[in-house]
């Protein structure tokens, strides 16, 4: 019985993601399907629309096995620190495959991309040349490797895809890279019917009628009764710590020149969006600001972030039976802690996820009641009354 790895955002969980588990369990039915999902925050500095829990039941819900939490250290940090992360637990969990999406459905180019910025010293040089022209580092990249392989990767997923392998062979982890034709791009921001981008559906979010074909039934029940959390929820906490705060550059991924922009805009900045438009420039990308405003507004600073560089356990957030049955089986092979439920002793980045959490959970009515189910039983989901 193989067992699949996924990492995954699911923000929301949408007609794409259950497309791909699907074709998984359509390739090999007894496969066991474990999710590395990022928590509260994601990759691009925002908070999850819906809450980790509630994501990871609809997940399971959909035919994932298992769901385990990527730390908010490496989930909202750039693509080598989320796919080390994401990696990094499916290696500990024993998983064989690694199943993503690819705009190319071309497994062997992306191999040989990852070999290129892995083992060509050349190819570091010509990313600063580059940079130095005045392109940001993923147009830096493209050309990069355009220039050392002669092909051209601007696709998101591709590109996500390439730091995967990158990691898995950096690491030397025993995890084979299989693909999944992607359908539709990733960040597009127009609704493509039944299978539309994450993207596109966090944007039509309050025209809940649009989006219903692009989601399984119960993500749109869920969309239907849950606080949706959106960024400017946020925003008058992080105007306040910007304005009141005087050393900006204490925060993580916060540099001089940024830190400088933020305390000019931020007076006349009407919401996130505005604020990040007005101090976006060539060096500075869009989701590199997003991803510093997050750190600001979760008072994650620089001298916390250089202790959480690795991985130091394994979180669960959900399972089913099969999932259930895997880690029994598999748990003396398992060499981090597995933790399923938080005791009085912490671990340095479970007490950060602790305390994002609490940033997260202000937009509830009932902040303290959603606290507290960072602090609940695991989430076991039964297949059937015989479980």
């Amino acid at each position: 019985m193989a067992s699949v790895g996924i990492i995954a955002e699911y923000n929301p969980f949408h007609n794409g993601h259950l497309y791909q588990i699907k074709k998984i369990k359509e390739n090999d039915p007894t496969a066991t399907i474990i999710i590395a999902m990022s928590g509260n925050f994601t990759q691009r500095g925002e908070p999850a629309i819906i809450d980790k829990w509630t994501r990871a039941k609809l997940a399971i819900e959909n035919g994932a096995d298992l769901v385990v939490e990527i730390p908010y250290a490496f989930a909202t940090q750039s693509a080598d620190y989320f796919s080390y992360a994401g990696i990094t637990l499916l290696e500990k969990l024993k998983v064989d495959k690694l199943i993503f999406g690819s705009e190319s459905n071309d497994i062997d180019s992306l191999m040989e991309i990852a070999d290129a910025q892995l083992n060509n010293e050349d190819f570091n040089k010509l990313v600063k040349i580059y940079s130095k022209f005045g392109y940001n580092y993923p147009t830096a990249l493209s050309l990069a490797l355009k220039d050392l392989t002669g092909k051209e990767i601007t696709s998101p997923n591709d590109i996500l895809g390439i730091t995967y392998i990158k990691t898995i062979k950096k690491y030397n982890y025993n995890i084979k890279p299989e693909v999944i034709k992607r359908t539709n791009q990733y960040h597009k921001e127009e609704l493509t019917g039944e299978i539309s981008s994450a993207t596109a559906i966090r944007k039509n979010i309050d025209r809940l009628k649009e989006i219903k074909n692009a989601l399984p039934a119960n993500t749109y029940q869920i969309l239907k009764t849950e606080t949706i959390h959106q960024r400017d929820d946020y925003f008058n906490y992080l105007k306040y710590k910007i304005i009141t705060e005087n050393n900006l550059e204490k925060y993580h991924l916060v540099e001089n020149d940024l830190a400088i922009k933020l305390k000019k805009e931020i007076v006349t900045a009407k919401n996130y969006e505005d604020l990040i438009q007005k101090v976006k420039s060539k060096h500075q990308t869009y989701s590199k600001i997003s991803r510093a405003l997050l750190q600001i507004l979760c008072n994650y600073e620089k001298e916390i972030a250089k202790n959480n560089q690795t991985i130091t356990y394994i979180r669960l957030l959900g399972f089913n039976h099969q999932g259930k049955n895997y880690l029994n089986k598999h748990k003396k092979e398992i060499k981090l802690p597995i933790i399923s439920k938080i005791a009085k002793e912490k671990d340095k980045l479970l007490e950060l996820e602790l305390s994002t959490t609490k940033i997260y959970t202000i937009p509830y009515n009932n902040q303290l009641e959603e606290f507290k189910k960072e602090y609940q039983n695991i989430l076991y989901i039964k297949e059937n009354q015989n479980d």
